[in-house]
Order: structure tokens, then C-alpha cells, then sequence
């Protein structure tokens, strides 16, 4: 199995941690893995489409309606022919 090593952990977030592994009886190392088995596996089920991600995001809301600006006419090109 393969080990990691995470450093510059906030202190208040690993006192949240011992916290935490002391109420569920684990030990950090095996409240960390389970805070990542549970959170990569609620992840799985997210669309991998960028629309999509946004979409959940932003449809709670309402919407956003964004104004459209108004279309010029199309300049003309140029003349390369000199």
C-alpha cells in the first residue's frame, strides 16, 4: 500500500482532525483515509464535463443571465492582393 506525507497543515485543521478521529475512535492517519475515501468517492459520481460542473453550480441559483452585447457588422477584410 502506498504512503503519503502531507506538510504545512494548518494547526487548527489538524486539531480538527484529532478532534475528529478521537469522537469516531480512529486514529488520524485512519480518519484522514477515511475522509478521503468518502469525499473521492462522492466525486466519482460528478459530471467530468466542465458545462456540467458548472451548470450544478450555478443552476441552484437561478440562473445567471448575462447580457448579450450588440452585433456590429462584419469589417471588411483586407486586401492582400498588393
Amino acid at each position: 500500500m502506498a504512503a503519503i506525507t502531507i506538510r504545512n497543515v494548518d494547526p487548527d485543521l489538524k486539531q480538527r482532525l484529532r478532534v475528529r478521529a478521537a469522537a469516531s475512535g480512529h486514529s488520524m492517519e485512519e480518519e484522514a483515509r477515511n475522509i478521503l475515501r468518502a469525499e473521492l468517492a462522492v466525486q466519482d459520481d460528478e459530471p467530468a464535463d466542465l458545462y456540467q460542473r458548472i451548470r450544478q453550480h450555478v443552476d441552484p441559483l437561478g440562473g445567471v443571465d448575462l447580457p448579450l452585447p450588440d452585433r456590429e457588422p462584419m469589417r471588411e477584410p483586407p486586401d492582400l492582393t498588393r
